[in-house]
């Protein structure tokens, strides 16, 4: 059995949470969970329509060692949507699925914002918090992996029994990084963000938009996607320790 320090721990925990929505508690002396355990692969055919007022479609995720996001339906002035309440938190709301590449067409979705995160950067490990994140999962060739990703994807299928996700986009909203710009995560180049938006200019505003997932991954990634495995939301404030809300609506996939 491979003995991780308490660093390596608390980094591979986050790590496969965030990429494949793995429930990791216990640390490194509780044994991989069995099959029954694991989110199941679910088949679907598009479109897809996830509603932020039914909460019951959501499977919640929580990062071991982190304080839970408030996730909660709330009334937005006239609408109903999911409201997302961070103080030094970070958990996820998350969507198994399966989907093949050929089927991949938009994704629609909407959210708001009460207010930037101080101090956040999307670049920097230690302040790396967003109001909001739309989460897409994809399988693909691990034998492009790096060295340091095989060692990763190791680790985590040691703790979880599930090998490390091929590749994650995330739609996220940052502080000062341009508008449409990628970002690589600074853990590992397998999470890619891409900032919808950036700065205040339109804080307080319910925004929508459609996304051509094929031509974001493509653009992250430089490469066509393999098959969708997961969608999630999150909103998180545990690197900066402060609070914040925000607001998710529906979410669908064409």
């Amino acid at each position: 059995m491979i003995r991780l320090d308490a660093t390596q721990l608390r980094w591979v925990s986050l790590m496969g949470l965030i990429l494949g929505g793995f429930i990791l508690t216990g640390c490194a002396h509780r044994a991989a969970p069995s099959p029954e355990d694991k989110p199941p692969q679910v088949f679907r055919q598009l479109p897809l329509h996830f509603s932020a007022q039914d909460k019951s479609q959501w499977q919640a995720m929580r990062l071991p060692g982190k304080l839970l996001t408030a996730y909660r339906v709330a009334p937005q002035g006239s609408r109903q949507a999911l409201l997302a309440e961070a103080a030094s938190s970070a958990s996820m709301l998350r969507q198994a699925l399966h989907i093949a590449p050929d089927q991949l067409g938009a994704l629609q979705f909407d959210w708001r914002i009460d207010g930037l995160i101080s101090g956040a950067d999307m670049r920097q490990r230690d302040a790396e918090d967003s109001p909001v994140r739309l989460i897409l999962v994809f399988e693909g060739d691990r034998q492009r992996f790096s060295a340091q990703n095989n060692l990763l994807s190791e680790l985590t299928q040691s703790l979880t029994g599930e090998p490390l996700p091929y590749a994650t986009l995330m739609y996220v909203w940052c502080n000062d990084c341009p508008a449409e710009s990628v970002i690589v995560n600074p853990r590992t180049d397998r999470i890619r963000k891409l900032a919808l938006e950036s700065g205040a200019d339109r804080v307080g505003q319910w925004l929508r938009y459609r996304r051509d997932i094929r031509a974001d991954f493509k653009k992250a990634f430089g490469e066509e996607p393999g098959a969708l495995l997961g969608l999630a939301i999150m909103t998180d404030t545990d690197n900066t320790r402060s609070t914040t809300r925000a607001w998710y609506g529906a979410i669908r996939l064409d």
